[in-house]
C-alpha cells in the first residue's frame, strides 16, 4: 500500500508534527511506502494535484486546520479527479466539531480523524479498504454505504508516555529553524474559545524522556525549541524540574506558555535566575477585565495574573510577550484599547492583539447565539460581531494590531512608541487615523518607512517626541541623510572635553555625528567604526551645551 502524504503549511518556516508523529508510530509495518508531497498555501493547487497523481498513491492523507483548509480542498478536489480510485482520509482541528455536513460538501474526502491519530490512524490502515470495518475505529467519522452520518466519537490516545517519538520518523523535518518539542496533552484550563480546553486529564511526559528528545534536537544542531505545553507551570515543581532541565542546554532557545497567575514565589525565584536569552514566555491574558475572562471560562484569578504580567515583565533576562483578543463577550474596543496601555506600561515584549475566531469543537462555538456572536461560517471563524463591538470596531482593532507589530512589536521602534502609549492617552487611536489616512496601515512598510512616518507625525502632532525618534533612528542604524536625522551633524565632528559615555568604548578610529537638543541643552554623539563599515552606532555619548 503506498501513502502520499501532503504536508500543506502556511508557509516554509513551519513545518508540522502530523507526519512524522504518525508514521513513528509504524515503523514497523514493511507493507507500507510512503511518499510526500510538501507545499505552502501559495502555490499553484493544480501543479501540487499534479505531483500527487505523479506519484500514482492509494492514500492521500493530510492535517487540515484552518489557514491550510481552503487551499487543500482545491488540491485534494484536484488530486480524486485525477486519481478516481484512491482514497483520500483527513485529520487535524478543523474535525474536532460535528463533521456531517464537512463529508457531504466534500465527497471525494472518504472519512475525518476527530481528536489524536497516533493509534487509531495506525487500526484503521488495517480495515481502510473494508469501511464495512470502520465502525470500530475511535474517532473516526464517516458516511456509510447508505450515505448515513456515522461518528465514533472522539479519539485519545491511552499511553501519551509510549508513543514512538516523531524524532525517530525519517519525515521529521531537521531544516526548519525551530522544532517544535510536545511535552503534555491536555489542558488543566477550561478556556471556551480553546479547542484544548477542559481537555483532561493532562499526560505528560518524564523529564528524563523530554532530556533525551532535547539531546537528539541538540545533535541535529537546532538551536531553538518551541514547547508544546498549553500552561507549562500549571504544576509548579514540574516546573521547577523542567526549568532546572532546560539550564543543561545554555545554547538553546526555549519558547514557552505561562500562565501568570499561577507564579508562586519559588518559581518566581527560580525565573529571576534564568541564563539570559533562554526562555521565551508567551502569557495568556486575553483580556485584563474579570468579566470577560469569567465568561470564557478562564481559571485563575485576574489580579494575580496581573500581578505575575507584570513581574514577568520586568525580569530584565526573559522576554515575556502577552496577548489579548478582540471580539471576547463583554469585551468594548474602549476596553481593549486601555488593556493595550496597560501591558505597554508593564513593558511587555511584544502586544499581540488577535481576533477571536470560534473553531470547531469549541464551548464558545456552541454558545455563539446564546453569547450574542456571529463568526464566518468559513476559516478561519472569525468573529464578525457581538453585542459589545460592531464590525467597523472589530476591523479597527484589527488595524491597531497591524499598528502595534509594526512599531511596539519591532525593536527600533519599541521604546519611543511604549513612551508615547503611556504618556499620551489618545496616541494609539489618533495615530491610527493617521495611518489609515495614509493609506499605510494594511500595506507592508520597511523599517525605514515606519520611522520617517513616525517622525513626521511627532513633528506635527508630539514634537516633544521628535529627539526621541531621531535617536532611535540613529541606533537602529537608519540613513543620516534622511528627515529623521535632519538635525544630526557629520562633519567637523570633535568630541568634547568631558561626556558621559552611555554605552561602547571611543577611539580615535570612530566617526562621530552629533545631535543638539537646545530644550534639554544636551548633545547626543554617536560612534561608527570606519573600517566594517557598519550602519549602526557603536558607542553613545551625552554632554551638556555650553
Amino acid at each position: 500500500m503506498k501513502i502520499l502524504w501532503l504536508d500543506l503549511n502556511s508557509s516554509y518556516a513551519h513545518a508540522s508534527l502530523a507526519l512524522p508523529a504518525l508514521h513513528a508510530q509504524l515503523l514497523h509495518r514493511k507493507d507500507l511506502t510512503w511518499e510526500i508531497v510538501s507545499a505552502t498555501i501559495n502555490e499553484n493547487p493544480g501543479m501540487i494535484a499534479g505531483e500527487i497523481y505523479r506519484k500514482k498513491p492509494d492514500l492521500v492523507a493530510a492535517t487540515c486546520w484552518l489557514f491550510n483548509h481552503e487551499m487543500l480542498m482545491h488540491i485534494l478536489g484536484r488530486a480524486k479527479a485525477l486519481l478516481p480510485e484512491a482514497s483520500i482520509a483527513l485529520g487535524g482541528p478543523e474535525f474536532l466539531g460535528n463533521n456531517e455536513v464537512f463529508l457531504r460538501n466534500h465527497p471525494f474526502v472518504h472519512c475525518v480523524f476527530r481528536g489524536e491519530g497516533e493509534e487509531v490512524f495506525a487500526q484503521w490502515l488495517d480495515v481502510w479498504n473494508t469501511p464495512e470495518q470502520w465502525n470500530s475505529i475511535e474517532g473516526l467519522c464517516y458516511l456509510d454505504s447508505n450515505g448515513q452520518y456515522r461518528d465514533n466519537g472522539l479519539a485519545r490516545v491511552s499511553g501519551f508516555d509510549r508513543l514512538t517519538h516523531p524524532e525517530q520518523s525519517r519525515f521529521f523535518n531537521w531544516e526548519k529553524p525551530f522544532v517544535q518539542l510536545e511535552t503534555t496533552r491536555g489542558c488543566f484550563n477550561t478556556c471556551a474559545f480553546c479547542v484544548s480546553g477542559g481537555e483532561k486529564p493532562v499526560r505528560t511526559l518524564s523529564i528524563d524522556t523530554i532530556r533525551e528528545r532535547i539531546r537528539t534536537i541538540h545533535a541535529h544542531g537546532i538551536r531553538n525549541i518551541r514547547v508544546l505545553d498549553r500552561t507549562f507551570n500549571y504544576n509548579s515543581n514540574r516546573a521547577k524540574a523542567l526549568l532546572a532541565l532546560f539550564r543543561e542546554f545554555p545554547d538553546i532557545h526555549f519558547h514557552l506558555e505561562i500562565h501568570p497567575a499561577l507564579l508562586t514565589d519559588t518559581l518566581k525565584e527560580e525565573l529571576a535566575d534564568m541564563p539570559a536569552g533562554l526562555l521565551h514566555l508567551e502569557a495568556g491574558i486575553q483580556s485584563l477585565r474579570e468579566e470577560v475572562l469569567e465568561t470564557c471560562h478562564r481559571k485563575g484569578k485576574l489580579q494575580d495574573a496581573l500581578e505575575g504580567l507584570r513581574y514577568l515583565c520586568n525580569l530584565p533576562n526573559l522576554v515575556t510577550h502577552a496577548d489579548l483578543i478582540a471580539g471576547l463577550p463583554l469585551y468594548h474596543l474602549t476596553q481593549l484599547v486601555e488593556d493595550v496601555r496597560t501591558l505597554a506600561d508593564y513593558r511587555a515584549g511584544e502586544i499581540q492583539l488577535e481576533s477571536l475566531k470560534l473553531l470547531p469543537g469549541t464551548e464558545m462555538r456552541r454558545r455563539a447565539e446564546e453569547l450574542g456572536i456571529r463568526y464566518s461560517p468559513y476559516p478561519p471563524y472569525e468573529v464578525l460581531q457581538t453585542r459589545e463591538i460592531t464590525p467597523d470596531e472589530l476591523q479597527r482593532a484589527r488595524l491597531l494590531s497591524r499598528l502595534l507589530d509594526a512599531y511596539y512589536n519591532t525593536s527600533a521602534w519599541q521604546d519611543i512608541t511604549r513612551r508615547l502609549i503611556t504618556e499620551q492617552p489618545d496616541f494609539l487611536l489618533h495615530f491610527l487615523d493617521h495611518l489609515i489616512a495614509r493609506s499605510v496601515i494594511d500595506q507592508p512598510m520597511s523599517l525605514e518607512r515606519r520611522g520617517i512616518i513616525l517622525y513626521e507625525y511627532c513633528k506635527t502632532c508630539y514634537p516633544d517626541y521628535t529627539l526621541a525618534v531621531s535617536l532611535a533612528w540613529i541606533e537602529a542604524g537608519m540613513s543620516l541623510k534622511k528627515q529623521p536625522a535632519e538635525r544630526v551633524r557629520t562633519k567637523h565632528v570633535t568630541p568634547p572635553a568631558d561626556w558621559q559615555c552611555c554605552w561602547g568604548t571611543y577611539h580615535e578610529g570612530l566617526r562621530l555625528c552629533k545631535l543638539e537638543d537646545e530644550s534639554t541643552h544636551r548633545c547626543y554623539w554617536y560612534g561608527f567604526e570606519t573600517e566594517k563599515q557598519e550602519t549602526q552606532p557603536c558607542l553613545k555619548a551625552v554632554s551638556i551645551l555650553a
